[in-house]
């Protein structure tokens, strides 16, 4: 099969591209490797993918996908019979500093996306949501049936907005959309703004880390390998109209159209202290911690109901959080303790 994954510089984007690459699948890799972060990493994870055995199967395009006539030529192209959407601007604090960039790669470049599928017949589409569109709900666990019309951030909006786009063309053009909902995403070669590597970063240089709500958070943490079980899981099944489906009390997650959502966390929210704790425990050092009230934008707790992707797929996460951190840090610690030598050397 042939797959198109967009954001493949990224770090769930780099993950699904080798996994797919290790079941013989042909993957175009597409990314325009922004400096939202450290553009090295993304450098890093690309030559990784090229020592992938499977490796000749792989092609990487940067590519902005805002860009209307780019993004037309590459579905001509390259011809992907499925798509995996993981490009996007992400982080909820950044929306707050420029909205402006999420509008473009949120929402501009998500219509080019949809608009390029429609053309070229692509199977199905599947895309990444977010917890963050649960905003300002307060019901646990969040499940994909509840409302969802109360965001706190920018971020959480486009992602919203994502669902509604795609539900469009799966209505008007029969083209099959999965869009999911990722809670807390974190592992080895995860993204540097998110709290694992920033803590983890912190702790090794014995700086401070900040701790929001004063400690007072829970995160439905999900470790990477089941993350990209589930997004293949749901690609290798199009999405499908609901037979059940009741126009007069309509669900959100599905639909008359070949449209779904599924929430995809680990259902078992944990502290973030606990968390701390197994980061410190694995890193053998106690963090400095700086207690801070709630960041705008951001929402105490987040927890997944799994129930719809268990009975889509029979998906069950199997990575618990002390296991996932003590990965992490493995490879935290080794990536960076080989960059630095490298560094060296080349000075």
């Amino acid at each position: 099969m042939k797959v198109l994954v967009t954001g493949v510089a990224g770090f769930i984007g780099y993950h699904v591209a080798l996994k797919l690459l290790e079941r013989g699948d042909t993957v175009i890799g597409v990314d325009n490797l922004n400096d939202y972060y450290d553009v090295s990493l993304k450098e890093a994870r690309l030559a990784s993918i090229q020592e992938h055995p499977n490796a000749e199967n792989f092609k990487f395009i940067k590519l902005d996908l805002a860009e209307q006539v780019s993004t037309a030529s590459l579905f001509q192209d390259e011809e992907p019979e499925r798509v995996i959407h993981l490009a996007a601007q992400a982080g909820v604090r950044y929306s707050l500093q420029n909205p402006h960039a999420y509008i473009t790669s949120n929402i501009v470049a998500f219509t080019n996306v949809l608009e390029a599928c429609r053309a070229n017949k692509v199977q199905h589409l599947v895309y990444a949501s977010s917890s963050s569109v649960y905003g300002g709900n307060t019901k646990m666990p969040f499940s994909e049936c509840d409302s969802v019309d109360h965001p706190v951030s920018l971020y959480a909006a486009t992602k919203k907005a994502n669902e509604l786009m795609a539900h469009t063309y799966s209505h008007l053009y029969e083209l099959p959309t999965t869009g999911l909902r990722f809670f807390t995403v974190y592992g080895p070669w995860g993204r540097p703004d998110m709290s694992p590597f920033l803590f983890a970063d912190a702790i090794a240089n014995d700086k401070p880390i900040k701790v929001f709500n004063h400690g007072d958070m829970m995160r439905d943490f999900t470790y990477i390998d089941d993350i990209v079980e589930g997004i293949i899981g749901v690609l290798d099944k199009p999405a499908t109209p609901d037979s059940s489906f009741d126009a007069d009390n309509p669900n959100p997650s599905s639909s008359l159209a070949p449209y779904r959502i599924f929430n995809i966390g680990n259902s078992q929210p944990e502290k973030l202290m606990d968390f701390i704790s197994y980061l410190e425990s694995a890193m053998g050092k106690v963090a400095i911690k700086e207690f801070l009230p709630m960041q705008l934008g951001d929402v105490q707790a987040t927890y997944a109901d799994t129930h719809a992707l268990e009975s889509w797929l029979g998906f069950k996460p199997r990575i618990g959080l002390q296991e996932g951190v003590s990965q992490f840090v493995h490879w935290h610690s080794s990536f960076y303790k080989q960059k630095f030598a490298h560094e060296a050397d080349a000075d």
